[in-house]
């Protein structure tokens, strides 16, 4: 890797050469200036040297840099990529200044996922080896741990180039009028540095000029072996097809994804997904649920309520696979999902609890050109609910494009056995089959019918339920 950076450093101090000295008037310039060492053997102090070719060889006329002067031209090359990139405004983002357990009211799992993004960063660092990509969502700490990484780097010498993707486009589309470098120039020093950090990928106007510039710089450092670190909101099903073969190579990049919510958001707000309702059923709980022996039901009604009740309790101390709750409008389903998720997220974990029209319309919503998220990211989050508690199935309008979406993300989760809760009203008859026939396999669902009527108020609850 040394020998790769060291010849990068050549290809760019050429570069600075031709930019800087193009011809024998600037050399003997340089030369009055002292540009190399005085008593070098090889330039004379004059700091570059002319190849010797015939006339007409395409390095007829060309200088090269002095060996004498490599130090020098590495300093400056240093120098140059870190005015480019600002770090000055980012010395602050250290790995001493990270907190790789994240603030208190994370998850096991997000300060796992932390835990493991510091680790994997504190290793490039020292490495500088391969590519790193860090995914999260906004406020997460990719841009921290990979200023730290360029930082770190900085400090031991390594030139590196540190750019917010849609600032390494303004930069190179600005290099067209610019008097102090070319766009040829000023695209060599960044596809060649010897460390590239690009944070924010996936936030730039993805024209196809902006694209075809990406790839070129990615394909570039990609075939050479240059090290890279990359950060992005983006899953990886949303990059550019040419691009995203090349961030999916295991045997090149370490892809780690960042669970850890918004930092700057308040602690409280953190846990659950923003398209989670649990916030609206926070006093549906185990402790508040009524069993409803003071309405005079039927013996039978009474025990399945008290049997959904237990596999509730069972399932919220251990989710593992499905559990299904079937029964009349007002029964206590619902109350039921809600107790489940309140005390998986009473335990600092994230839970997704949503209404299934509400699923639809959200995603729906993502088709607006307006929308914040895409199709692919909303649908993502969902299906990979490490908790998802899907209340209300069968009141939705059942379309095509419905029942295609309800089998995919139905289809996922039974495949990966992601623990989830659905409510329903419907009849077995009257659910669609192939999520029916997910739903009836014993090995990974338990149904639970309740027979009681819907719930009509008694003189031990202030609530109702549905």
């Amino acid at each position: 890797m040394n020998e790769k950076i060291e010849e990068t450093l050549k290809r760019l101090a050429g570069a600075t050469s031709r930019a800087s000295s193009p011809d024998s008037s600037r050399a003997e310039s340089a030369s009055e200036q002292g540009a190399g060492e005085p008593d070098c053997p090889h330039c004379g102090g004059i700091g570059y040297l002319r190849r010797d070719v015939p006339l007409g060889h395409p390095d007829f006329g060309r200088l090269d840099i002095c060996s004498c002067r490599l130090l020098q031209v590495r300093d400056h090359i240093r120098e140059r990529l870190f005015s480019l990139s600002h770090l000055e405004e980012l010395k602050h983002l250290t790995f001493e200044t990270f907190n790789p357990r994240g603030r208190v009211g994370l998850s096991e799992r997000e300060q796992a996922s932390l835990e493991m993004a510091y680790n994997q960063a504190r290793l490039f660092a020292e490495s500088r080896e391969g590519w790193l990509l860090l995914q999260g969502s906004f406020g997460c700490g990719k841009t921290h741990l990979a200023a730290a990484i360029a930082n770190e780097c900085v400090a031991l010498g390594m030139p590196t180039l540190f750019l917010t993707v849609p600032d390494l486009l303004d930069s190179l589309r600005f290099s067209y009028d610019s008097k102090e470098v070319t766009f040829e120039e000023r695209f060599e020093q960044i596809r060649r540095a010897p460390l590239l950090v690009l944070d924010d990928f996936g936030t730039q106007n993805t024209t196809p000029w902006a694209r075809e510039k990406l790839f070129q710089i990615l394909n570039y450092r990609y075939i050479n072996r240059l090290p890279l670190v990359v950060t992005t909101n983006l899953a990886l099903a949303e990059i550019e097809g040419r691009m995203r073969s090349r961030l999916a190579d295991p045997d090149l990049v370490a892809h780690i994804h960042i669970l850890a919510p918004d930092y700057r958001r308040p602690v409280e707000d953190t846990l659950q997904h923003e398209l989670s309702s649990l916030a609206l059923h926070r006093h549906q709980t185990f402790g508040t649920f009524d069993m409803r022996k003071g309405e005079g039901l039927p013996k039978q009604d009474i025990r399945t309520l008290e049997q959904a009740f237990q596999s509730a309790r069972a399932f919220a101390e251990n989710p593992k696979g499905w559990l299904m709750l079937n029964g009349p409008y007002g029964c206590g389903k619902t109350h039921l999902a809600a107790a489940i998720a309140n005390y998986r997220a009473g335990k600092g974990e994230a839970v997704m609890f949503i209404v299934v029209p509400d699923l639809l319309d959200h995603l729906r919503a993502t088709f607006n050109p307006n929308s914040a998220v895409s199709y692919d990211r909303r649908f993502e989050d969902v299906r990979t609910a490490p908790l998802l508690i899907l209340d209300d199935l069968g009141t939705q309008a059942m379309t095509p494009w419905v029942r295609e979406k309800l089998y995919q993300l139905f289809n996922y989760r039974y495949n990966a056995a992601l623990p989830t809760v659905i409510t329903s009203a419907d009849p077995d008859e009257k659910i669609d089959p192939r999520l029916r026939s997910r739903m009836l396999d014993e090995r990974l669902c338990k149904i639970c019918l309740i027979t009681a009527p819907s719930y009509r108020g008694g003189a031990h609850s202030r609530r109702a339920k549905r």
